[in-house]
């Protein structure tokens, strides 16, 4: 299946084509499987089975491949979400911080 966009590489953050998100293809970089939920728009640490599309079936390992139907490949950087996370917590605590 051929993606609309490109992606970044979930591990390395090298720039990957709609071609790359085989379900056995890899990274050229590092090696790592591309089709694989850390790679995926809809992955999120913090939402239920780390996935925010709620239809998805639960995967276990989210740095393998799988066969995930909602799987899109993500724009971002490795880790951009925990950084807008972590900025996000530090400006809320800022906004009710006690005087």
């Amino acid at each position: 299946m051929a993606y609309d966009h490109g992606g970044k590489c979930w591990h390395c953050g090298t720039d990957l084509t709609p071609l790359d998100y085989g379900r056995e293809d890899t990274c050229t970089k590092c090696g790592r499987d591309t089709k694989a939920c850390k790679g995926c728009s809809f992955y999120d640490a913090s939402a239920n089975n780390s996935c925010r599309e709620s239809q998805a079936d639960r995967v276990l390992d989210k740095e393998r491949s799988n066969f995930c139907d909602y799987f899109r490949p993500s724009l971002g950087k490795p880790g951009a979400q925990a950084a807008s996370r972590d900025a996000l917590k530090a400006a809320a605590d800022a906004l009710f911080k006690k005087k």
